[in-house]
């Protein structure tokens, strides 16, 4: 068992090359820049990419109505998109760290489910009472929108975390995390029956899942929770990188283990809950992300998985909503669907791997 341990922890810190690493980051940059600009170019209007990086220098484009369709809808969509990539990936990376479980995630664990209950206690809760309430609060709704996504991200990740520590088995944990997400949207249901009829269908509509919904006055909130939110999570990797070797062997480094579980817990809870309040419950991308970067960088190490799941995760994101509106004319596909696509086959291969590994000793 001590072997085992010591040869982990070698693996976890076994560092690439300055220059190796250099160029994979690079390459990661080059393709968010690349899928960004597509994301803007691309879509019911097919704007040439000169023309878009003429936009966004302040030049004056051929068409002045393409610097609206950039400017007004597509420039926020894909700053949403980016940060909702980051922002997932990051959430899923810490959650599989913490629960030491290949498979959670914030769709997976129920966690987007909770922050959706959050969501619409506040939304449904208020329309019945104050139906212009949330309207008149303008950006002070958002932040309460913020908030109680993230509360109650936290509470079902909570209860997770209170789970984990009697139930080791792996599937066990997912089965209840499943229970979780569907006590959450028992009681969602029960709300949506006392709502008006446009109410529920907005609701049905935020949960398919869209970047496109988000404004500029909501991205004055979203960025700054989202980026401050990723800054702790990078502030996080000594703590994640010790807890991936065991909470025993991370209070002999020093760590306190109940501050950090908190830590993170937070810093998950707040990445989840604040771009499911904006963007829905997207499934997939925070299982997905981390996996992927792992298999790309072949480390453990959180100093470097952390800012790669940020680009890959935008990447993904700005990838998804690119498909999401061009395989038909005029029209935008449910989101949920595409990172459906996306994530279903690096799950499977999450969970294939993991059952050949189960067939040798340990």
């Amino acid at each position: 068992m001590l072997i085992k341990k010591i040869n982990f922890q070698s693996s976890i810190f076994n560092q690439k090359s300055p220059l190796l690493k250099s160029i994979f980051f690079s390459s990661l940059l080059i393709g968010l820049l690349c899928a960004f600009l597509l994301d803007l170019a691309l879509g019911s209007v097919h704007i040439p990419i000169n023309e878009v990086v003429k936009i966004l220098l302040g030049q004056q484009p051929e068409k002045a109505t393409w610097a609206n369709i950039i400017l007004k809808f597509r420039l926020p969509k894909a700053l949403t998109a980016t940060l909702a990539g980051a922002a997932l990936g990051v959430s899923g990376l810490q959650m599989q760290t913490l629960f030491k479980n290949p498979l959670a995630g914030p769709f997976v664990l129920g966690i987007s489910s909770g922050a959706s209950l959050g969501v619409a206690l506040v939304v449904l809760t208020a329309s019945a009472t104050t139906p212009t309430l949330l309207a008149d609060l303008g950006i002070i709704s958002d932040f309460g929108l913020v908030i109680a996504a993230s509360l109650g991200a936290a509470l079902v990740l909570g209860m997770m975390l209170v789970v984990s520590r009697r139930v080791q088995d792996t599937m066990t944990l997912l089965i209840l995390g499943l229970l979780f997400g569907y006590a959450t949207s028992a009681i969602v249901s029960i709300l949506l029956q006392f709502s008006s009829k446009e109410r529920i269908q907005s609701y049905i509509m935020w949960t398919f899942g869209s970047f496109a919904g988000v404004t500029w006055r909501q991205l004055v909130v979203l960025i700054p929770v989202i980026v401050l939110s990723l800054l702790g999570a990078l502030l996080q990797s000594k703590s994640l990188n010790a807890l991936l070797l065991g909470e025993s062997y991370a209070r002999s480094l020093g760590l306190t283990v109940e501050k950090a579980r908190f830590s993170i817990i937070s810093t998950a809870s707040i990445l989840a809950g604040a771009i499911t309040a904006f963007c829905g419950p997207i499934a997939f991308l925070g299982v997905a992300i981390p996996h992927l970067c792992r298999s790309f960088f072949n480390t453990s190490d959180h100093r470097m998985l952390i800012p790669s799941v940020i680009i890959m995760g935008a990447i993904l994101a700005l990838i998804a909503d690119l498909f999401s509106q061009l395989w038909v004319s005029q029209m935008v596909l449910p989101l949920n669907a595409i990172t459906a696509l996306i994530g279903t086959p690096v799950v499977t291969w999450v969970i294939l791997r993991r059952n050949s590994q189960k067939s040798f000793p340990s």
